[in-house]
């Protein structure tokens, strides 16, 4: 469940929690000395840095990730390991040229923790007017739902599905989000 993203990027990022984050900064660390910023209230001034050079977390300059030693950066990646549910957010990062004293800033990098899928359960309820009520449940955040019934597609997008008492096939619920994914089948038998 490891996670690649880069400033720069379009797309949102998107980590899963407890695991890594590896985030590209720049190629050539050795040219730059630069500083991260989560955006909070759009506040140079304010708003948690931390500074690196030569690949370097300043720890004096650095109340971003204060208290945070798994935070690092090696050949200028910001690897996260565990990522947090505080690490979501806006990023930005400025970088100063050594050799000519300039800096840019590098476009936002927009970072959203999801936790991972868990298990998935299924469950059958048989209801006395003769309809069969399959449920899926899974952990994990933003939770998306497919259904499959002997291999054929069903109506995606709800967590239970009503079928006909006579059904006697295999059905599979299939979970997933950004970071991950499940599913669990299992044979359905008429209701009795």
């Amino acid at each position: 469940l490891d996670r690649f993203c880069r400033f720069n990027q379009s797309d949102p990022c998107y980590a899963a929690l407890g695991h890594k984050l590896n985030v590209l900064m720049v190629l050539n660390t050795s040219e730059y000395d630069m500083k991260i910023q989560k955006r909070i209230n759009y506040n140079k001034t304010t708003d948690p840095v931390c500074r690196v050079k030569n690949d370097t977390i300043k720890k004096n300059e650095c109340d971003l990730y204060s208290n945070r030693p798994e935070v690092t950066v090696i050949n200028g990646t910001l690897i996260i390991n565990p990522v947090i549910r505080a690490d979501s957010g806006n990023y930005t990062v400025d970088l100063s040229r050594y050799s000519t004293e300039t800096s840019t800033d590098l476009e936002d990098l927009k970072v959203n923790v999801e936790a991972p899928i868990g298990s998935v359960k299924v469950s059958i309820i048989c209801s006395s007017s003769g309809v069969m009520r399959v449920s899926c449940s899974s952990e994990g955040d933003q939770l998306l739902y497919s259904w499959t019934l002997n291999g054929d597609s069903l109506m995606d997008g709800n967590s239970s599905i009503d079928l006909d008492e006579g059904t006697d096939k295999s059905i599979t619920c299939s979970v997933k989000n950004h970071v991950s994914h499940g599913q669990t089948t299992i044979n359905v038998k008429p209701c009795t």
